[in-house]
């Protein structure tokens, strides 16, 4: 079963009363990175390649705070924290505005336990510009059975 936007909100945290909807909470775009060289997943481990912020927009006719993103691959990071409650499993998925302006946010599950502030996978098929802040996910939770919660490497992530 999944559960109330209500109920995810208080595992999620800044968030807004604008960010609450019926089913889960909107998550907003905080950083987007250009990855810069190759990772590596092996079956002893794995290696992010080294990636840079891009830079919020400076042209005089485009907004500020504004990302300009050509078509491509992006990671996203998310502005808020978030807690995946033990007997819970977390999804994000991308909100429809991002669809409807052909870009695509791809992300993987969260395991019960896992604490920080995720990414995301953002596909760009089409020019688009997106303001920082601006809401581009949904978090969902459904109730889980599970024996352990989670303790990997991302444990805490992005978190100041």
């Amino acid at each position: 079963m999944f559960r109330s936007g209500t109920f995810v909100a208080d595992h999620v945290s800044p968030t807004t009363p604008e960010q609450v909807q019926p089913n889960g909470v909107d998550l907003t775009l905080d950083i987007v990175f250009d990855q810069l060289e190759p990772g590596r997943i092996g079956r002893d481990g794995k290696q992010i390649g080294d990636r840079a912020a891009r830079p919020l927009e400076e042209l005089e006719q485009k907004a500020p705070d504004t990302y300009y993103l050509p078509e491509g691959a992006y990671v996203a990071r998310y502005n808020e924290q978030i807690a995946i409650p033990d007997g819970h499993i977390g999804f994000v998925y991308p909100r429809s505005s991002l669809m409807r302006n052909s870009c695509m946010l791809n992300t993987a599950v969260w395991d019960a336990g896992y604490e920080g502030r995720g990414e995301g996978l953002l596909q760009v098929h089409h020019d688009v510009e997106i303001e920082r802040d601006a809401r581009i996910a949904q978090l969902v939770f459904a109730e889980a059975n599970h024996e352990e919660t989670y303790d990997g490497s991302y444990q805490g992530e992005n978190v100041d």
